[in-house]
């Protein structure tokens, strides 16, 4: 069983499982998680202060170029979930994995990881390398290694 990577930039929120999550199966449909790791992406980025009204300041878009999700177990109505992410790659992309799990048990439920690239939103053009505000907002240089 792969260990889930740490960084020093994560963030961790609860919530708890709402009826309008769940499926004709009563568990929270697949699609639903994709929303679960945006709630705890944006916390992460406001904790680096680097939100999505900060990268269209900065001049950059940042889309999701590429998303995995591995569903391990179900999540209930009613169920207090812990979510987690990690930044984990940050040079010439952003990288970011995520872990549910069941808050009280700490059961995993789900394991994911989202690529995010710089694309300058004056040209269209995707960046290669990550821009020098990211580094900024890590509170890194560049050529630092981690």
């Amino acid at each position: 069983m792969r260990k889930q990577k740490e960084s020093r930039w994560f963030a961790e929120v609860e919530m708890q499982v709402q009826f309008f999550d769940l499926d004709p199966m009563e568990i929270v449909w697949h699609g639903r998680y994709v929303k679960y790791l945006e709630v705890v992406r944006c916390a992460l980025l406001d904790k680096i202060g680097y939100n999505y009204p900060q990268m269209k300041e900065s001049g950059y878009a940042w889309p999701v170029i590429d998303m995995q999700l591995r569903y391990v177990g179900s999540a209930t109505f009613g169920q207090k979930l812990k979510l987690r992410a990690d930044i984990v790659e940050w040079e010439n992309r952003l990288k970011i994995d995520y872990l549910i799990t069941d808050a009280e048990t700490g059961k995993r439920l789900n394991r994911a990881s989202t690529v995010m690239v710089a694309v300058d939103i004056a040209t269209k053009e995707m960046c290669y390398v990550s821009p020098p505000v990211l580094f900024e907002k890590l509170g890194i240089s560049p050529d630092e290694q981690v």
